[in-house]
């Protein structure tokens, strides 16, 4: 608001950080700030949304239904659409505007189940690009600012991040982007040069826990281990107080596959890696990314450091049997181990074959001290 007030706000700015601290929040917030004022109206108090502004314009903000505030984000093809059609966000749009009117707090998780995907990688194309290009090109239907708010820019395709690169540097009128970014160095470098930068910092372990207590009700001891375990996210804090969680599958899987592996019990291994293939590929990073957690909190309990852990009771219970398996022999070539199934999964390797490969190593790795 201070940016608007002494006019010089660019135009374009990308809120950077990790999930859930509440960037789409913020830039939804800022986006709609924007569209409640004119330009004569720059210098006025500011307020949640602006000054006063005509009644009409209240129910398209609170719906998110502005004609000139424009989203941007991943999608999937579906098996209606036309083999010459490439997905676009407004295909989507009704699904989008009913999870942020919920609550701005979603992951790409929640987002894919929303839109029904299954064994697909959400990206944004090139005829994304070519759509914002069509709508920018309009004038402004208050006579004030456009706003695009651009999620996960990270998944744009080639083409469309070359389009939306030039769109950057030639702006139309009056038009102010706002990207919303985890993994902001996956951007074309162009695209970052041409953006204000602004990083939102994590939320504070405390502020998470007195949250959890005052709103959701759970006693103080629980809501110190998710605050901690939150790190720093009100979206993971919300996921761990949901009864039968992808995490709490996901520490079934990682129990499971420690278990068989000390056993050598290859073909029940197999048929764990069939199970894990039966995910789909986003839901299969997450578990890497789950399981590369509970690597590092089990080697960090070997040290009886309570402060250094950062897991749940039923995680912390494996862990007091389990975590001498994880030492300074095995705990790197873990990692390496399970970086690369992050990469074989996101280059679309046969996930059956990656996840076997996965467990057998395992076998050794679990061996060495």
């Amino acid at each position: 608001m201070q940016m608007v007030n002494e006019n010089r706000l660019p135009h374009a700015l990308m809120l950077c950080g990790p999930q859930g601290v509440g960037k789409k929040a913020l830039a939804t917030a800022f986006g709609c700030y924007l569209l409640s004022k004119k330009a004569e109206q720059q210098a006025a108090q500011p307020s949640m949304f602006g000054e006063p502004v005509e009644p009409a314009e209240h129910p398209m903000l609170k719906k998110l239904e502005h004609p000139d505030l424009h989203f941007t984000f991943p999608t999937i093809k579906l098996p209606s659409m036309g083999s010459t059609h490439m997905p676009i966000s407004d295909d989507f749009i009704a699904e989008w505007r009913q999870l942020m009117t919920t609550s701005p707090y979603f992951g790409m998780d929640d987002w894919m189940e929303a839109v029904g995907a299954e064994n697909q990688q959400a990206i944004i194309t090139a005829g994304e690009s070519d759509e914002l290009v069509r709508k920018l090109s309009l004038k402004s239907s208050q006579g004030g600012y456009k706003v695009s708010i651009i999620w996960m820019p990270e998944r744009m395709n080639i083409a469309c991040a070359n389009k939306l690169l030039k769109l950057i540097e030639e702006p139309p009128q009056q038009t102010v982007f706002i990207m919303i970014s985890e993994e902001p160095d996956k951007l074309l470098e162009t695209i970052r040069s041409r953006v204000q930068r602004i990083d939102v910092k994590r939320i504070d372990s405390e502020s998470i826990s007195k949250a959890l207590v005052e709103k959701q009700g759970i006693g103080e001891e629980d809501a110190r281990r998710i605050s901690r375990l939150a790190n720093g996210s009100w979206l993971k804090a919300l996921q761990e107080l949901k009864v039968g969680t992808e995490n709490e599958q996901f520490l079934d899987m990682f129990i499971m596959l420690m278990r068989l592996a000390y056993q050598r019990r290859v073909r029940d291994l197999r048929k764990w890696s069939d199970t894990m293939a039966s995910f789909g590929r986003e839901k299969q990073k997450r578990f890497l990314e789950f399981f590369l957690r509970l690597t590092r909190e089990n080697f960090m309990y070997n040290f009886k450091q309570q402060e250094l852990c950062y897991m749940t009771r039923q995680e912390e219970d494996f862990a007091k049997n389990f975590a001498r398996f994880v030492n300074e022999g095995n705990v790197l070539s873990i990692y390496d181990l399970t970086n690369r199934a992050i990469r074989d999964i996101g280059q679309n390797a046969t996930a059956r074959i990656v996840f076997f490969d996965f467990a057998l190593q395992m076998i050794v790795l679990l061996l060495q001290k």
